[in-house]
């Protein structure tokens, strides 16, 4: 046997055991699976309802712009992640920021994860619990940006702080949000069977 055909009949000898011993693998528990998610999940319900206050933001040029800011928070896939909107509205009432989040927990890892879709950027962020509240931190260029909030009794606290490499972290983002009210999204208005 040549060595061309020793390499496919190994190769293909090697394929059939990998494929042998995945299928004698036991599937995975999903039922499990969903139950560890909404487990950890539950953790964040505080969160879920309508938010609205202010977030004051500090500019490059040293000034601070305030906006009315405003949170809504809900359950899907029967409550394995979470989904949140973000909106900031101007003095004139436009919107000034729009940002959409999914927060989600892998039971194989045992952490969370948050996928944000913010002014044309997609960012997959480590997400914590904190005994009051959570945490979350992204990449900006040189910079890190930490994102640390309180959720206590109907109110939202969050400070943001920039972080450059040598540096000490500067806040450059507050927010003081009240709880409103419940809301159904985003499970309500689902398509119907009929």
């Amino acid at each position: 046997m040549n060595t061309v055909a020793f390499a496919r009949t190994a190769s293909l000898a090697l394929m059939a055991a990998v494929a042998t011993a995945a299928a004698q693998q036991p599937p995975p528990d999903n039922v499990a699976r969903v139950a560890a998610q909404k487990e950890a999940m539950a953790a964040l319900d505080a969160l879920d309802g309508q938010w609205r206050g202010t977030a004051t933001i500090d500019l490059p040029n040293g000034a601070k712009l305030t906006t009315t800011h405003t949170e809504r928070i809900g359950p899907l896939l029967d409550g394995t992640v979470k989904l949140i909107e973000g909106r900031s509205y101007d003095k004139d009432g436009a919107t000034a920021f729009n940002a959409f989040a999914v927060i989600s927990y892998d039971p194989d890892t045992k952490r969370y994860s948050m996928r944000s879709y913010a002014q044309g950027h997609v960012v997959d962020a480590p997400f914590e619990t904190t005994a009051d509240g959570f945490a979350w931190s992204m990449p900006a260029g040189p910079m890190r940006m930490h994102y640390v909030a309180t959720v206590n009794d109907g109110a939202w606290h969050e400070t943001g702080l920039r972080t450059l490499p040598g540096q000490l972290p500067v806040p450059f983002i507050e927010m003081q949000l009240e709880r409103i009210g419940d809301s159904d999204w985003p499970q309500a208005g689902a398509v119907g069977r009929e």
